[in-house]
């Protein structure tokens, strides 16, 4: 019973759910239908966005188009060499929907007053950073070709560039080949800061041909610096080593006027041009010079210290040497040596240098002061009055020598003596040497005993050529006779 009463129930529940669901279906229909009545048709439209930001709808694309076009027209005439694009990206979307609504006039004016227009240029970049823009690659390339050919000829370019475009092979034979002398070969030509050419966007007003990216790159850029006064400096002759006038220095430098006085190690603001970039040159060159002879020094205890002979005289060879040069906006910054080859090799000088060291104190005991020859007058009573020394006549040779070892005290003409040497012998004996026809030793000199000192005469009171020698002892006159 139980169970019977259980399925009337479910058979009436799936009935009464067939009936709900016919009944929305049923809904959904009619209103299908009324809808289609009122608008059976579906119209297009157009989402505008700039930038991914949204502007609005217009119904038509072309809407869009004709403002792009006219911004763009408007500067064609004035910028015809360029390739002028839009500086915004614009976003078309389009979409079906009933009864459609758009605001293309809105649309329109918001285009006018966000959209650009930018050139497609080419910016040469140095260092990172972008200092001029081009309407081509080749502009831009032309422009840093003139900047070299402010410092090397066209032919040097041209030869560097097409050694550059070779073959391996090609380049090996190239750095093999021969530098005549007297010639200079430029081989490689750079810059001395990476530079690269890279596309960029930009306002028209921007770009640059080729000759005015040659005066930028000529000019540089401003630098503030520093000028540390040194003894002599002056305001004018500061400001011409920086291409100031005086009235722009001291405009850079406010604390100062025409009457200050300059302080040793005062800093003084200076603005300077830098390059960007300088135009880095590299040469070779080969030159015939002047191999100078080198001077040997051979010491020798057969002559006196500061006496010296030429054993063999130098002479200057012949050498080519090849360099490498480089230099940096016509300046040269380094040079060296690759290699050197002599034409005629130098002959080195080679010169004796005395070691012999004299000494400056005599021995008491003395040698005869000539060559030879007889005592004709001694000392003593002679014609009414005394003979202070012995005169000896008629040597084999006229050299006069130093009796022992000591310092020349003077030299020089004295009265009735004539040409007179006197020698300290630095242990209380001093001699003396007259009548001489010339003297070959000077003040201060250290003499050996033997050392030639001058040669025989007849100067002063004198009956004759012969030498009058004396010999003092403490003060005193003493024999010279007695230290033979």
């Amino acid at each position: 019973m139980g169970n019977h009463r259980e399925s009337r129930r479910k058979t009436t529940l799936r009935f009464y759910i067939k009936v709900f669901m016919v009944v929305c279906l049923g809904f959904v229909l009619s209103m299908t239908t009324v809808h289609a009545s009122s608008d059976d048709k579906l119209e297009e439209i157009y989402h505008v966005y700039v930038e991914n930001k949204y502007i609005g709808k217009v119904d038509d694309k072309s809407v869009v188009q004709q403002v792009a076009t006219k911004k763009l027209d408007k500067l064609k005439d004035k910028y015809e060499d360029l390739d002028l694009i839009l500086g915004e990206s614009i976003d078309i979307v389009p979409e079906k929907v009933f009864n459609p609504s758009y605001a293309n006039d809105d649309v329109r004016d918001e285009l006018k007053d966000i959209l650009t227009v930018e050139a497609q240029s080419y910016a040469i970049v140095i260092d990172d950073e972008e200092i001029g823009y081009f309407a081509t690659e080749e502009s831009a390339e032309d422009a840093l070709k003139k900047y070299k050919l402010e410092y090397v000829k066209k032919s040097d370019l041209k030869s560097v560039e097409d050694k550059r475009s070779h073959k391996s092979d090609d380049k090996k034979k190239d750095e093999q080949t021969e530098i005549a002398v007297g010639d200079k070969v430029v081989q490689d030509i750079t810059f001395s800061e990476d530079v690269s050419i890279v596309e960029k966007k930009i306002e028209p007003k921007e770009v640059i041909d080729a000759k005015q990216g040659l005066k930028l790159l000529s000019k540089g850029t401003l630098e503030d610096k520093k000028h540390t006064v040194v003894e002599g400096d002056v305001f004018e002759e500061i400001a011409d080593e920086y291409d100031l006038t005086t009235e722009e220095l001291l405009e850079l430098n406010s604390d100062l006027n025409a009457d200050s006085i300059l302080q040793i190690d005062q800093e003084l603001n200076v603005t300077v041009l830098e390059p960007y970039t300088e135009v880095v040159v590299e040469v070779e060159e080969v030159k015939e010079k002047t191999a100078k002879f080198e001077t040997e020094i051979i010491e020798s205890d057969d002559l006196y210290k500061g006496e010296e002979e030429v054993k063999q005289s130098g002479k200057d060879g012949k050498k080519e040497v090849h360099y490498k040069i480089e230099k940096k906006n016509g300046e040269e910054t380094k040079r060296e040596v690759l290699n050197e080859k002599f034409i005629e090799e130098p002959i080195d000088e080679v010169i004796i240098k005395g070691t012999k060291v004299i000494p400056s104190r005599g021995s008491g005991n003395l040698s005869w002061p000539v060559d030879g020859g007889y005592i004709s007058s001694k000392m003593g009573e002679r014609w009414g009055r005394m003979h202070k020394g012995i005169d000896i006549a008629r040597p084999n040779t006229r050299t006069i020598t130093a009796a022992d070892h000591g310092v020349v005290e003077s030299v020089g003409y004295q009265g009735g003596y004539g040409n007179k040497i006197v020698i300290d012998h630095n242990n209380g004996m001093k001699t003396i040497y007259a009548h001489l026809a010339s003297m070959d030793v000077r003040v201060g000199q250290t003499v050996e005993k033997g050392m030639k000192i001058g040669v025989m005469g007849t100067t002063g009171n004198s009956t004759g050529i012969h030498l009058h020698f004396e010999v003092h002892q403490d003060g005193s006159l003493e024999n010279p006779l007695d230290y033979f």
